[in-house]
This record gives structure tokens, sequence and C-alpha cells, in this order.
């Protein structure tokens, strides 16, 4: 048992279960009766997003300094009593069942799913690399 983080839209993996779309906005164009068969996500969760404003400083973060502005704002959002104990919850699921979440961003390095790996790793979720 155990949670994947992915990229949202990409093939799923063999076992990777339940897939949580942890982004702000669903995906344009699609119909949400196709999220699921499209591979997006099965479940909406975008209380794990950066807010909107957070987000657009994520995507024009240039530099390794602004990266680490907006990883410390996302974690200050990811702080907060309602996100704590969605993270804590998803970290004691991965030791009982198979799900993954995600984000769209083309690249984990500078994207909040790379640090919504490490607040779950931090929390003692089993992640599947």
């Amino acid at each position: 048992m155990s949670v994947r983080i992915v990229r949202l839209g990409s093939a799923r993996a063999e076992g990777e279960g339940l897939r949580i779309g942890t982004v702000r906005r669903p995906p344009r164009g699609v119909p949400k009766s196709q999220f699921a068969s499209l591979n997006w996500y099965d479940v909406w969760y975008p209380n794990l997003a950066p807010s909107a404003e957070l987000m657009q400083a994520g995507r024009a973060a240039g530099t390794d300094a602004e990266w680490t502005r907006f990883a410390k704002a996302y974690r200050t959002q990811m702080a907060t009593p309602d996100n704590s104990r969605s993270l804590d919850l998803l970290a004691a699921l991965s030791h009982g069942s198979d799900f993954s979440v995600g984000c769209y961003c083309e690249d984990e390095a500078r994207c909040h799913r790379s640090l919504l790996r490490a607040l779950l790793a931090e929390r003692g979720a089993r992640i599947v690399a």
C-alpha cells in the first residue's frame, strides 16, 4: 500500500489506485465525465493546491530564490489546520490503500507536487517513486 506522486494526464501505473487531483482548476476543454477515463483524476481535491495567487507566483518563479519563496508560502498554506489534517489523513491512508496525488506541471521539481511529496513524507507516508 502506498501513495504515488504523479503528473495528471499521464498513463496510470499498474496498481496506482484512486487518482486525486490536487489542482486549483479542472482540465480545460475536458468534459467532467471523462476526467477519470483520460487519466486526469478520479477525485478533485483542490484543498491541497496552492491558492490562485500563489500558483501564479510559482509559475513565474524563474530563480531559485523565487522558488524558495513560493515553497515557503505553500508550506505555510498547508500548515493551516484543515490542510494539515488532510495531509495527515493521506499519510495514514498510504499505509492501507494505494492511491496517487498529482498536478499538471511537466517538471515536478518546479511544481507544488514536489513539495506535497515532502510534506507527506514528513508525516510518515509510504511513497512509491
